[in-house]
């Protein structure tokens, strides 16, 4: 597709916020979810969750005198240092903290990851408190720009069917995500593992092509490994035992 093509397609979908679980740091498919972002022809934002660093928030908390509104910042700021890791990751990712970043970062076919703290703290649609989660963020986020979808990244497969309010009731998303998903009537879709295919087909994302070198190399191996097979069976009268 020519570059042009690409412009011209990316001005015919709305663009979409994509929360990456904080809980995908420790296992395999962040890397892959990453990747299939990063190659996204429909224009993506990206909400860190918190994870670990955010884990680390409530151990704290639990051990020293510290408000839930206090709480309610660091764990903001634990969602910045995933922030900074994922915009690490891919040279198309840029880290954004306003608006208007944002929209400057979309324009010029960037990818911005949002750094929450700067809109966040001051938003008084937002709780102080643990009642809210990245997905609320996200969500509010989507609702700031005036757009149509948020999609959530998670570690555990969601049907499709229940409303957000459901799966607030069941824990699944916060009550925050579901008051604003209604409000704003954003459609929503969760992305478990397994569902990276559906993923990328949402995103707009290209399929990710094997290099005609590596094909190139692995095709030679396979050959030589003929080739000594061969020979070594003509010198034995046997072929090679499977167990090599």
């Amino acid at each position: 597709m020519t570059a042009i093509a690409d412009s011209r397609e990316r001005r015919k979908v709305s663009p979409v916020v994509v929360k990456i679980g904080g809980s995908l740091i420790s296992g395999k498919r962040l890397q892959g979810i990453v990747a299939t972002i990063a190659r996204a022809r429909r224009p993506v934002v990206v909400v860190p969750g918190g994870g670990g660093f955010a884990d680390e928030v409530r151990h704290v908390q639990a051990h020293h005198d510290v408000s839930d509104r206090a709480a309610h910042t660091m764990a903001i700021l634990a969602m910045h240092q995933m922030g900074v890791m994922l915009q690490d990751m891919q040279v198309r990712f840029v880290a954004v903290e306003t608006l208007a970043e944002i929209r400057q970062a979309l324009a010029a076919n960037r990818i911005p990851v949002w750094l929450p703290l700067r809109l966040s703290v001051a938003d008084t649609k937002i709780p102080a408190d643990w009642s809210v989660t990245s997905d609320g963020l996200a969500a509010r986020l989507a609702e700031r720009l005036r757009l149509q979808a948020v999609y959530l990244v998670k570690s555990r497969c969601v049907i499709d069917g229940p409303s957000a309010a459901e799966l607030a009731a069941d824990g699944i998303v916060d009550r925050t995500f579901a008051d604003v998903v209604e409000r704003a009537r954003l459609s929503f879709r969760i992305f478990g593992p397994g569902e990276e295919a559906d993923l990328a087909r949402a995103c707009l994302a290209s399929p990710v092509a094997p290099h005609p070198s590596a094909l190139r190399r692995t095709g030679g191996r396979a050959e030589r490994a003929r080739r000594g097979a061969r020979r070594l069976a003509a010198g034995t009268g046997n072929m090679p035992s499977p167990r090599g």
